[in-house]
């Protein structure tokens, strides 16, 4: 990992990583900074004492999206041809929404600014999305002559529906953070200076939940997306029986039991 993403734990099984280059207004633009994402995520996967991912960025901005300059110079993602742009993607930029999408611990994105084209994305691939009252947010690719190449044809529209992810992707212009709340982008939308403390309140009460059982129904509700109903309820009985035998479940059942003795 490098300087890019500051992975700071924040108490009780919870992770803040932050975008940390300002002054690009956190640009996922070189290999080094995809693949500093990349491994944080990674970190969070592989230990089991997470239990919730916090994900902003610093300054100013959530993430600009890619460099213009390089599409310009056609340096760094533009550099090559055809092909060779596409396996740029492919090793490059695309890991991120498989790394961080395909990970079993809640994600928040706590978008404190602007979220441009692929910081959009970034935020879609984030389970919960609360935003600052400064917060904009863009699928802005169209107005570059170019597309969403880091899954966000496939997130946008999950987060808020085939009508207003075609229009925001076909129009490229920018929301602000009241009509992301109105159409489903963001749950919440809060002043700028209590962003961070309103996304770590959320983080905790998640947090306070046995890990197993959040790690399980987060791979329900992401299976869910694509399988059959009956799919989904032979997944869910696999899991359930693995779960009613975890020490979590148990301690959780007791202490229930004896709050309702107490009542």
């Amino acid at each position: 990992m490098n300087d890019f993403v500051l992975y700071e734990p924040a108490g009780d099984g919870i992770v803040k990583l932050t975008l940390n280059d300002p002054d690009t207004r956190n640009a996922l633009s070189t290999q080094a900074q995809w693949d500093a994402v990349v491994d944080a995520c990674e970190r969070v996967r592989r230990d089991p004492q997470v239990r919730c991912l916090v994900l902003t960025g610093a300054g100013s901005a959530f993430c600009a999206g890619g460099n213009v300059k390089d599409m310009q110079s056609k340096s760094g993602i533009a550099a090559g041809d055809a092909y060779r742009i596409a396996e740029g993607y492919r090793q490059g930029i695309q890991r991120i929404p498989l790394a961080l999408h395909g990970l079993d611990v809640p994600t928040i994105a706590a978008v404190n600014g602007p979220a441009i084209g692929a910081g959009c994305d970034l935020a879609c691939m984030c389970d919960i999305r609360i935003a600052s009252d400064r917060a904009r947010f863009a699928e802005s690719f169209v107005k570059l002559g170019i597309i969403p190449g880091d899954g966000g044809a496939w997130l946008l529209p999950r987060a808020v529906g085939m009508s207003k992810a075609a229009e925001m992707t076909f129009t490229g212009d920018a929301i602000d953070a009241q009509e992301a709340l109105a159409c489903g982008l963001v749950s919440k939308v809060v002043p700028a200076d209590r962003l961070m403390d309103e996304a770590l309140a959320l983080a905790a009460r998640i947090a306070v939940n046995p890990a197993p059982a959040l790690r399980m129904a987060k791979r329900l509700l992401r299976e869910g997306q694509h399988v059959r109903l009956s799919t989904l309820l032979d997944m869910s009985a696999g899991l359930q029986g693995l779960a009613h035998h975890t020490p979590e479940h148990a301690q959780a059942v007791d202490a229930f039991v004896a709050s309702m003795k107490r009542g």
